[in-house]
């Protein structure tokens, strides 16, 4: 197989995500510090916790963890999940593993770089573009014409990263009949699910159809990307025995204190998310208030869903001039558009990602405008 391209964000965020002293542009909620993990546990978690012995654990899960994973599904059990070492080694065995080079695979730009370079590794790949013009809208017809005879797999994420998009609950509901009505497997990211402010959540995409894969982690929207859990639930056992056999050359399996904590947060998850929903909030009209300052220069519209979105600069010296400089001058990280250029459509070039689910940017925000304060 063709060897996978630098990933880009992973390379910028190696050289700034630690570095930079302000960090605008997170993917993730706010983390909490692990004595108020703990605090959160049930005594069954409580006791698991402290009497937990560190020895290999078994490769789809913890059996409790899948039934509290499972429980947050209309439709699964604990034997529709099998658990990952985050969100990207279930994107990565899910294409390296159900895919063949015969095959064909519809995806979403702009997109996590993964969903796109790990299938191209693999197999034919199109892309069907979220149009910023068009409020960043999942387009079914434009998918429906990208499908071929040998389409195996269309691959999605919502909410979106980076645009915070989230289709309507009617165009969602035709992708997925689409999906089943062709025998195409649905693969759905949704790590940003619970995150949505003025909206419900869509319904998952493996409650919906019995071949599609929902993934998901405990990362972005519950904001415990240390603890390195994810899962991907799927009601084709069959697809799930492959998954596991593929995961034997990977992690074989998860951490044992990990999926003790895992299990414990998401036995609190309603606290845990509207926590983090209530930091989406109140950032909102932070963030609203310091674009609008400077109409010259950008456009920002709040995300629809998740922690993330992708406000367009107007600047002369163009985005990725401005995130390079800001950074290096004032210490405040963005991911300009380049990192999420794609080479199977045209991407906008003009906008750049920013994060609003930590706590108090109102610092980072007030150096950035005095960067550029000190620039016109």
């Amino acid at each position: 197989m063709p060897t996978l391209p630098d990933f880009r964000l992973e390379t910028y965020f190696a050289r700034w995500e630690f570095t930079a002293r302000y960090h605008l542009t997170a993917s993730d909620a706010q983390t909490i510090g692990m004595a108020e993990l703990v605090g959160l546990a049930d005594d069954d978690g409580r006791e698991r916790w402290e009497s937990l012995a560190l020895g290999y654990t078994e490769t789809r899960g913890l059996p409790a963890l899948r039934e509290e994973i499972a429980s947050t599904y209309e439709n699964a059990s604990a034997d529709d999940v099998l658990c990952f070492a985050g969100a990207e080694e279930g994107i990565y065995l899910a294409m390296r593993t159900l895919l063949e080079p015969s095959d064909h695979l519809v995806v979403l730009t702009p997109n996590y770089q993964a969903a796109e370079t790990v299938p191209l590794a693999v197999c034919d790949v199109t892309g069907v573009a979220l149009r910023a013009e068009d409020g960043w809208a999942l387009d079914v017809d434009a998918v429906e014409a990208a499908v071929r005879p040998n389409t195996r797999m269309v691959s999605v994420n919502f909410p979106n990263n980076p645009t915070g998009a989230v289709p309507s609950r009617e165009a969602w509901l035709r992708l997925v009949r689409l999906c089943d009505d062709r025998g195409i497997t649905l693969f759905s990211d949704e790590v940003y699910r619970g995150l949505e402010l003025d909206r419900d959540p869509l319904p998952q995409a493996t409650d919906l159809s019995g071949t599609a894969l929902s993934l998901n982690v405990l990362s972005k929207a519950y904001g415990l990307p240390g603890l390195r859990i994810g899962w991907i639930a799927c009601r084709d056992r069959a697809v799930l025995d492959k998954l596991e056999r593929a995961k034997h050359y990977t992690t074989i399996c998860n951490s044992a204190p990990s999926e003790v904590l895992a299990l414990i947060a998401l036995r609190a998850r309603d606290r845990l998310l509207e926590r983090n929903r209530a930091i989406v909030r109140a950032n909102v009209p932070v963030f609203t208030e310091f674009f609008a300052r400077y109409p010259e220069l950008f456009e920002f519209t709040p995300p629809a869903g998740g922690c993330v979105c992708f406000p367009r600069y107007l600047g002369a010296d163009g985005v990725e001039t401005m995130c390079a400089e800001l950074v290096e001058q004032a210490g405040v990280l963005l991911l300009p558009a380049g990192i999420y250029s794609s080479a199977l459509t045209e991407t906008p070039a003009d906008r750049f990602r920013v994060g609003l689910g930590r706590r108090h940017p109102g610092l980072a925000l007030a150096v950035w405008a005095d960067w550029l304060e000190k620039r016109s």
